[in-house]
């Protein structure tokens, strides 16, 4: 009975570690199983997935553009559906082939998704940015009866057994599924052992494409601050008046003071060299699409008064130059074709442009917000929300700019050469009809040898250069220096204000009217009067000036501006005589030459002035007869100042003195 009873505990010791080990294996078990399972359903779900895209786009989008419905946006609806079919067949493909891989199909599956992630996140983030534009056309056409029956009777026709009601059903499902891969593989990762080799391969595959759905995010959120701020507003003057209120006009005088303090160089300025380049890029192209733009439309305009002129009831004055009928009807032709091929794409370019244009214009609004803030934030330590939303909206148009006018750039230069091929192709085509209707014989040369007509076209070419070189130099010889306008009295007392902070010598006057066009330039009217700041704009550009228009500052274009030398007006009391007569007379006379502004000289040949100091004028002109120069003795000191620095006033009469009879 002792023995029975020794031997029951051995072998419950024995059923005890039986079933621990049953415990211990049991669990792997599970966790292998449940692995395979996740492996399984990442590849089930894709292949579903992939023929379901499939549909979307064999079936129901082909159905729908046979229809031919006008109103029916299908490129909005669907976006890039097209390149996500293509990279998910791929991925696809690749995920059933590491079924063969019994041992690896963990570290394939993980070389796969990082194979993958750079695709992924292209085509998603574009059809992810657009997925809120594609609902709001659904939601506009379940309004329309008509389109919404068309559509329901496409998803009946061409796939019955998903029983969907409307096309937001398969819409959603690219969104679904780029969401869905960080979760299936955390979901393998869960179930792999930390001791596994393909552990470290899972980890890092999960991080990458929850990486590609934070990156998916950001770029959906900038499309939205894009979207909000690159529309052209065409706003009423009482609109523009109604959107005013405290807040308002006390950010963009903040702005604006910021602004100035910049091109002033108070403060400076937070400098982007990557994005100043692609600015400017861009700027050069909407410039350079501008002016092709009105180069076209001149030519236009001259095709059109060419062909007013040369109708019906002018057919023989027309004939008598060598002309016929089909020849009018070649240039019409050619009007049409330009119209079609050159103008319409060159005008959708131009309006292409315009959002860009806005964003561009909206992230300087934003760069001195965040500017502002960061200044705020360094001295009292943190911000506001709202402020902080704020740097976030620029760091937002930033990132968005840098990261797409490169691409936009290469398209919008890419359309512009082919419009430019197209004129080109278009004047290559109407050449050939003219000389196809005979009429190279009756022009001048026109049975010359191709190498005899070009040499001739070529010297011909010399001597007209030639001879607007002569003309040129004959024309400095002789034409008048630039005449200074005259002043009014308001103006005059401007000049005197704008001489006493920047001295005579930065004073210029405007040649011609000046329209503004870029921001902080000035509207100027001819023959005002500006002192220069600064001979360059902000990027270096010396054909833009900043000026001090005596209250406003500016820039203005360079070429409009002229050195200001005072004209002497006849005043009441007051002699201006020329230069010639201020001589010192040899007899008495009552009248004194005096400085008119204060000059400072800049060589040991120069003398110094300071306004209404008395001078003797030793000679009216320089030693080359230059009048522009006068030799005068001031104090004793001799040497040359501006003649237009000098002026001839009256002495006052001595009392109990007469004038001899």
């Amino acid at each position: 009975m002792a023995s029975a009873h020794g031997a029951d505990p051995d072998a419950k010791d024995a059923a005890e570690t039986e079933e621990a080990i049953y415990e211990e294996v049991k669990p792997c078990n599970r966790m292998e199983l449940s692995q395979q399972l996740a492996v399984e359903e990442l590849i089930t779900t894709e292949a579903s997935y992939v023929h379901n895209i499939q549909l979307c786009v064999s079936d129901i989008r082909a159905h729908l553009q046979k229809k031919q419905l006008p109103d029916l946006d299908l490129d909005g609806l669907f976006s890039n559906t097209d390149d996500i079919l293509h990279v998910s067949r791929r991925f696809l493909k690749g995920l059933e082939a590491t079924a063969a891989q019994e041992h690896e199909q963990l570290l394939c599956i993980s070389a796969l998704f990082q194979e993958f992630k750079e695709e992924m996140e292209t085509v998603y983030k574009i059809y992810c940015a657009s997925y809120e534009h594609a609902l709001l056309l659904v939601e506009s056409y379940r309004k329309d009866p008509r389109l919404q029956e068309e559509i329901l009777e496409t998803l009946n026709a061409t796939v019955p057994h998903t029983g969907a009601s409307d096309l937001s059903f398969f819409l959603v499902m690219p969104v679904q599924r780029v969401t869905k891969y960080p979760l299936l593989l955390g979901k393998i990762l869960e179930n792999t052992p930390t001791s596994a080799s393909a552990y470290p391969a899972l980890q890092a595959a999960v991080r990458a494409m929850t990486q590609v759905n934070a990156n998916i995010n950001e770029y959906k959120r900038r499309r939205e601050v894009a979207t909000k701020y690159n529309k052209a507003e065409h706003l009423t003057l009482r609109d523009r008046f109604a959107r005013l209120n405290t807040h308002s006009i006390a950010k963009k005088t903040t702005r604006l003071s910021r602004l100035f303090m910049h091109e002033a160089g108070i403060v400076a300025k937070m400098e982007d060299r990557e994005y100043d380049d692609l600015e400017e890029k861009f700027q050069c192209v909407v410039s350079s699409v501008a002016a092709l733009k009105e180069n076209v439309a001149s030519y236009l305009g001259h095709l059109e008064l060419f062909l007013l002129c040369k109708t019906v009831p002018h057919a023989d004055s027309w004939a008598c130059l060598g002309g016929s009928h089909g020849d009018l009807g070649s240039l019409a032709l050619q009007k049409r074709r330009l119209d079609r091929l050159v103008c319409q794409p060159l005008c959708s370019l131009s309006d292409m442009l315009v959002g860009p244009q806005q964003l561009v214009k909206k992230r300087l609004d934003k760069l001195l917000d965040y500017e502002e803030i960061q200044e705020r934030k360094s001295e009292m330590g943190s911000v506001t929300y709202d402020e902080e939303a704020a740097m976030n909206t620029y760091l937002a148009i930033n990132a968005l700019l840098v990261a797409e006018l490169p691409q936009f750039n290469q398209v919008a230069l890419q359309l512009l050469g082919e419009i430019l091929c197209s004129f080109s192709a278009l004047q290559q085509d109407l050449a050939a009809q003219v000389l196809q209707q005979g009429l190279s014989s009756q022009m001048p040369h026109g049975r010359m040898p191709l190498p005899s007509f070009w040499k001739m076209v070529e010297d011909t070419l010399q001597q007209s250069g030639a001879q607007l070189r002569t003309f040129c130099q004959t024309f400095e010889t002789v034409a008048p220096s630039p005449v200074t306008q005259p002043l009014n009295p308001a103006e005059e007392r401007k000049v005197l204000s704008l001489v006493s902070k920047h001295g005579p010598d930065k004073l210029y006057q405007v040649t011609s009217n000046i329209s503004g066009s870029k921001d902080l330039d000035l509207t100027l009217q001819r023959g005002q009067i500006v002192a220069l700041l600064q001979s360059a704009d902000t990027k270096g550009n010396t054909s833009r000036w900043l000026v001090d228009a005596g209250g406003p500052r500016g820039f203005v274009p360079a070429g409009k501006l002229q050195p200001y030398c005072p004209v002497q007006s006849q005043q009441p009391g007051m002699q201006m005589p020329a230069l010639e007569s201020r001589l010192p007379p040899s007899f008495p006379c009552l009248s004194q030459v005096v400085a008119g502004f204060s000059f400072a000289a800049r060589s040991p040949q120069e003398v110094s002035l300071q306004a209404g100091q008395p001078v003797v004028v030793l000679e009216p002109h320089d030693k080359k007869g230059s009048k522009e120069w006068s030799l005068v003795d001031v104090n004793g000191r001799r040497g040359y100042v501006p003649s237009s620095y000098l002026v001839t006033v009256p002495l006052q009469k001595p009392m109990g003195w007469s004038l001899p009879v």
